[in-house]
């Protein structure tokens, strides 16, 4: 279902409504959404996608506009049917005639719904305003209060094809994460084939978390396409604010993280700030390294930046680096193996006898260092205990005895001997008296039940 209107008459406040999030960002002010924007709904017993559309003007072809109209044509081209805001409240509008005009153009079934029609008594009145329009019944509604949502979803899915009774597998969240510019909606245009997303050199052009499902590597993809991130001081409350919160809670929502690098201007400080977020979030990550296409190379180009790069993102050295030009095409394919190796490794699980035999070669390799009162850790066992990200508990005498260097290490050999490539991994040290602390506390539990 496509969600068609001029600007400021309730589009995303509906789509929030419909598919009962705040995924849709909502503002007092025309053209916050610019791209067209997917999220489920569910009404009876079907379930169904609601396209989000930015605000169509046609007497206008300044900033974006054009490409808004383009984005609303092919989300009518592919829906089943297209739903017609306006605006109750202020009635009948050159602009919601013009639209009229242009949706005859389409084959697509068309259904006309009066926003802003609070009022029981005034909504009917209100609405009969729109017969004119010529697409239908006009369907009175308030997107805010949902008032006549039920009615209007009953003639939606009239339209929609039934729901198949096979459930399609969970697809894997893969969220394109960077700064404004290096090029992320590029990227997502050239994976799906298509102008799925607005590209501009103007920063801020994608503010809402854009998301397509496609098929890779014999799985489904959610690619998540968010907000370029910048310094918090250097962002307005505003669309540009809500659409940086939604980037921060598509990193927590995926799999897996695309993190975006300009290869022109390499790693800058704010790339440094993306990658540990995503580190301490503990999602996999691939390194794409962008605009590969406008660099001056020879053969030693590529390792040379790939070092260059690793050295200023050294917490991410676990991720795989690819070379890629969304522009041209290069190498944007090979995202997904990489992609799907990781997210394999953050959900994998290894036995505990495995994890000690690595712990064992590390220890016979470096035995942990002593402090100066002849004091020295000791290293009993280890296990996993959790995965997304792979996390071990590892089982010491006491573990302010093992420094950050000697903790390092331990990490390093565990990389070594199990892999994990793509993902973080998460070590918990625990000591002697934590565990006396908790048999302890477990056994008075136990008395005073």
């Amino acid at each position: 279902m496509a969600i068609i209107g001029r600007p400021n008459v309730g589009k995303s406040t509906l789509v929030n409504r419909l598919c009962r999030s705040r995924e849709a960002i909502v503002h007092d002010q025309p053209g916050v959404t610019r791209d067209r924007t997917y999220q489920e709904g569910f009404w009876r017993d079907r379930t169904f996608k609601v396209v989000d559309t930015g605000g169509l003007v046609f007497d206008d072809d300044s900033e974006f506009l054009p490409e808004i109209r383009e984005q609303a044509n092919l989300a009518l081209a592919e829906a089943s049917v297209a739903l017609v805001i306006v605006d109750g409240q202020q009635g009948c509008t050159a602009a919601d005639e013009a639209i009229a005009v242009w949706l005859r153009g389409h084959k697509v079934p068309v259904l006309l719904a009066v926003n802003k029609c609070e009022s029981p008594d005034q909504g009917l009145s209100m609405a009969a305003e729109f017969w004119g329009l010529g697409l239908g019944e006009p369907q009175p509604i308030s997107a805010i209060h949902g008032a006549g949502t039920g009615d209007l979803l009953d003639q939606v899915i009239s339209f929609l094809p039934p729901t198949s009774e096979d459930e399609a597998e969970e697809a894997i969240q893969l969220a394109i994460i960077g700064r404004p510019n290096v090029g992320k909606s590029s990227l997502l245009n050239a994976v799906c084939g298509e102008k799925r997303a607005i590209v501009s050199p103007i920063r801020g052009t994608t503010r809402d978390t854009i998301d397509t499902t496609i098929e890779r590597e014999g799985k489904s993809w959610k690619i998540l396409d968010t907000a370029g991130i910048r310094r918090k001081r250097s962002v307005n409350y505003g669309p540009e604010f809500f659409g940086i919160n939604r980037s921060f809670k598509a990193i927590e929502r995926s799999d897996v993280c695309v993190l975006v690098i300009d290869a022109l201007d390499g790693v800058t400080e704010q790339d440094q700030r993306l990658a540990g977020r995503i580190e301490e979030d503990g999602r996999a990550c691939v390194v794409v390294v962008n605009k590969w296409d406008a660099i001056e190379k020879d053969s030693h180009t590529m390792p040379a930046m790939e070092k260059e790069l690793r050295a200023k993102l050294y917490f991410l050295d676990w991720a795989p680096m690819l070379f890629t030009s969304a522009l041209s095409g290069q190498r944007v394919e090979a995202i997904f193996p990489l992609a799907l190796l990781a997210v394999e490794q953050h959900r994998r699980r290894v036995s505990t006898s495995v994890v000690n035999e690595v712990l064992t070669e590390a220890l016979s390799w470096r035995t942990p260092p002593a402090t100066r009162g002849g004091r020295s850790g000791k290293l009993y066992y280890g296990t996993q205990v959790a995965v997304r990200p792979p996390s071990f508990t590892l089982f010491v005498n006491d573990p302010k005895l093992f420094g950050d260097t000697y903790r390092r290490y331990v990490e390093r050999q565990i990389r070594e001997g199990l892999g994990f490539e793509g993902t973080p991994i998460k070590l918990f040290w625990r000591g002697k008296q934590q565990r006396d602390a908790e048999r302890d506390l477990a056994r008075q539990q136990s008395r005073g039940r």
